[in-house]
């Protein structure tokens, strides 16, 4: 937010976090969600597994699900960013096609800032709190991006963070620092007069 005057204007955007599954997508999120609204932000998160189970309601991992689940996802992500609210976005989008749909969609309304966590899947199997890697090994889940089918890394992220390297306070701080040094977030405090 920028104060004007006494005036608060209100600058939205995107930030669309993706990697392959247990990479941070959701911790990074929720951690920058806590902090945004803390300075004064409307933020929604829009995260890929809620989103599957509770708006795009698809089962699967594989490319023509992904795809649906990521243009219902754009529109959402499109009327809120229209609306003031800052949207944070953590999905796996498995192809740089997916990822570019999604920002074709939203970027008409506001900037679209992707971020790619970097991790290795034999690392990410052992943060997975969800149990997708196990369901994969039990054969219950037969696609999963990055080990089933491929995770096409974009060619120019906007923000790239190795979370092998970086815990989750790290990460956050790296993509805060990069926010600000963008213009996208200004911390403001009002000075009694």
């Amino acid at each position: 937010m920028i104060v004007i005057g006494d005036q608060l204007e209100n600058r939205s955007f995107v930030l669309f976090i993706t990697g392959i599954p247990s990479s941070g997508k959701t911790t990074l999120a929720n951690n920058l969600a806590r902090v945004l609204r803390g300075m004064g932000y409307r933020v929604e998160v829009l995260d890929g597994y809620w989103v599957r189970r509770n708006i795009c309601v698809y089962e699967g991992y594989d490319l023509e699900t992904a795809e649906r689940v990521m243009r219902c996802t754009a529109w959402i992500a499109r009327l809120l960013v229209r609306n003031g609210v800052v949207v944070i976005c953590s999905f796996v989008a498995p192809s740089r096609r997916i990822r570019a749909l999604f920002k074709e969609i939203v970027s008409e309304e506001a900037p679209v800032l992707e971020v790619y966590l970097k991790c290795r899947p034999e690392i990410c199997r052992l943060r997975d709190n969800k149990g997708l890697y196990r369901g994969v090994e039990r054969g219950e889940i037969k696609v999963l991006p990055g080990i089933k089918i491929p995770y096409e890394e974009s060619p120019n992220p906007d923000i790239v963070v190795d979370t092998e390297k970086h815990d989750p306070g790290e990460t956050l701080s790296i993509v805060l620092r990069e926010l600000e040094k963008r213009g996208l977030i200004v911390q403001h405090r009002r000075t009694s007069s």
